[in-house]
């Protein structure tokens, strides 16, 4: 068994996939910046929302 190589071909699968895995993070880190989302929100909504309208007014049913 000593002949065999150290990486089986399962290994080998890792590796490229590994490999992959690195150059999507890479695209994605510079379309984005290299600081990522640290600092800043993700997503489409850009801002804390408050309440949508102003103090809800009850009315008694008249009738």
């Amino acid at each position: 068994m000593a002949d065999e190589s150290k990486n089986s071909p399962s290994d080998d699968a890792k590796a490229k996939f590994r490999e992959a895995l690195e150059r999507k993070n890479a695209q994605n880190a510079a379309k984005h910046g290299a600081a990522g989302t640290a600092g800043r929100q993700a997503g489409a909504i850009h801002g804390v929302h408050g309440p949508a309208g102003g103090k809800r007014e009850f009315r008694r049913k008249s009738g």
